[in-house]
């Protein structure tokens, strides 16, 4: 009996130089998808080296993004990837194994991600382990949560691999910053437009309990100047977030205050 039938699907946009590493370490896939957000380098030129299933659209949000690549998948079994992601040899070697020996009762697996970050792998703190489900059956499962960490929920058991799923998530610090910044933008108005509002208690204490949480409780103390740095960033990711939350508030206050009246 063949094994199922794997569609590797990947979201792009401006990722040429992370583009080969990822697409290479997909070459025991079927088939891979792409769904660009009209890159303005060379992502779309690399990635039809690779494939012929290259689709352009405008960009929707992350999970908008993957369940639209869930879509065009052609086969049972959809792995998402990220463009600055990698699938180690021992995860490939141990979805390989599942598969050709079946996949049972799982409708999906799991398995952590580790991060490369400024230079060195993160062992500790908050990022590692990193647990993700990417690989599931389509008709189980789809892209859900809350933008932008968007998340797979699938309907049915799960297992968990130790192989993994390498990610080469910052270039410097910069990058690290305005992603955060990016982010903590998405994630205050998501929160706001869902109905939670901001409490002073959030900002003073979720920051500081985070650190504590990731430095200490979690070990980042262990990576050394690095596991430092991530841990005041995670923290002062949490406190922009909230502070953003805030000012979400004095937007929609002023937006009435001063909002044009209509003329009798």
């Amino acid at each position: 009996m063949s094994r199922p039938k794997i569609s590797a699907c990947v979201m792009t946009f401006n990722e040429e130089h992370n583009m080969r590493r990822c697409l290479e370490s997909l070459s025991f896939c079927d088939e891979i998808v792409i769904l660009d957000s009209f890159s303005k380098d060379r992502t779309v030129e690399i990635c039809k080296e690779y494939t012929d299933l290259v689709y352009q659209e405008e960009w929707k949000g992350y999970i908008t993004q993957r369940n639209r690549l869930r879509e065009i998948a052609n086969f049972d079994w959809v792995l998402f990837l990220d463009a600055d992601e990698e699938v180690s040899p021992s995860l490939r070697d141990q979805i390989l194994y599942h598969f050709r020996s079946g996949t049972g009762k799982y409708m999906g697996f799991e398995f952590p991600r580790q991060v490369f970050y400024l230079g060195k792998w993160i062992r500790h703190g908050e990022w590692n382990p990193d647990i993700k489900l990417r690989l599931f059956r389509k008709d189980k499962g789809y892209s859900g949560g809350q933008e932008p960490h968007d998340m797979v929920i699938v309907d049915g058991p799960v297992k968990t691999l130790t192989g993994k799923l390498w990610h080469y998530t910052y270039d410097d610090l910069t990058h690290h910053l305005n992603v955060v910044n990016r982010f903590s933008t998405i994630s205050a108005k998501e929160m706001y437009q869902s109905g939670r509002r901001f409490h002073l208690w959030d900002l003073l204490t979720r920051p500081p309990t985070r650190f504590i949480k990731g430095y200490i409780i979690k070990g980042g103390f262990l990576d050394g100047l690095r596991g430092f740095i991530v841990a005041v960033i995670v923290a002062y990711g949490v406190a922009i977030k909230y502070a953003k939350l805030w000012e979400c508030k004095w937007e929609a206050i002023m937006d009435q205050e001063y909002r044009p009246k209509d003329e009798d």
